[in-house]
């Protein structure tokens, strides 16, 4: 099992501050002979007509030296995230947290634009310092 993100609990306490119920810390997803984590599962009720809306979350902090080096990372393990839970859970949407930092730095790059838009990479905007989202972007 790989190490939490170091703003992982910041996420945590946004998506809860939101509504958002932890249902597990990591979700673990199994294929086969392969187990991927993702950082965390969430759920929430609407109203009764529309039943709890699920989700699965890959929290990124992007404090190496190239977010775009690390986007790339993050995105290869968001797809093939996003493929195992299609496969094992269809009903968890995916998205990737990005810190609101990178967010405006990378992120409003033409290249990541692009690459988001394609890819169809749902994004959660989060602030660590005040542990809140500021965005989701689907």
């Amino acid at each position: 099992m790989s190490a939490k993100d170091i703003f992982h609990e910041a996420v945590k306490r946004g998506l809860q501050k939101e509504g958002w119920v932890i249902t597990h810390d990591p979700l673990v997803v199994k294929f086969a002979k392969d187990k991927m984590s993702v950082d965390l599962g969430a759920e929430k009720i609407l109203a009764a007509e529309r039943g709890t809306e699920k989700i699965a979350v890959e929290i990124k902090s992007f404090l190496g030296d190239s977010e775009l080096f690390e986007y790339h990372a993050a995105l290869g393990q968001f797809l093939n995230y996003r493929l195992a839970l299609r496969l094992r859970e269809p009903e968890r949407v995916l998205f990737l947290a990005v810190p609101v930092s990178t967010y405006r730095s990378l992120f409003s790059r033409d290249f990541a634009q692009i690459s988001v838009q394609e890819y169809q990479v749902k994004l959660i905007v989060y602030d660590p310092k005040v542990e809140v989202i500021v965005q989701w972007q689907s």
